[in-house]
């Protein structure tokens, strides 16, 4: 039986979230927002984190499912505290940066108002 470590959904978009989709990758960010990225943001309700962000786990966003292949350093802590994640579609064994968490290079589906996140543990 699995089990949802975190779910929330997108509440707002930043203005120029199409410039990381092309790069494959999405930010993540509660209400707190440093104006830099505040365009390149998705906007979440920041909500608890029940359990540990690990390797193995699934990134479930609407109906589709992401093997995590890499946790950053700090991925956890920023989703917990600001609502922050940046998730990486490259199937890295390593995470490039210390607040993202890359997932298997697949497709990466458009995020919309709305569009529901989950990570999932097995």
């Amino acid at each position: 039986m699995s089990k949802a470590i975190f779910q929330t959904e997108i509440i707002e978009l930043g203005d120029q979230v199409e410039a990381f989709f092309e790069e494959g990758m999405f930010v993540l960010f509660g209400e707190n927002v440093p104006d830099t990225l505040k365009d390149f943001c998705h906007f979440i309700d920041v909500k608890k984190v029940d359990g540990t962000i690990k390797q193995g786990d699934k990134l479930v966003i609407d109906k589709s499912e992401f093997l995590i292949t890499a946790v950053g350093d700090i991925a956890q802590s920023n989703l917990e505290t600001l609502g922050h994640l940046t998730v990486v579609f490259s199937g890295a064994k390593e995470a490039g940066l210390p607040g993202s968490i890359c997932v298997e290079a697949k497709p990466m589906p458009k995020l919309i108002v709305g569009s529901k996140i989950a990570i999932v543990e097995d």
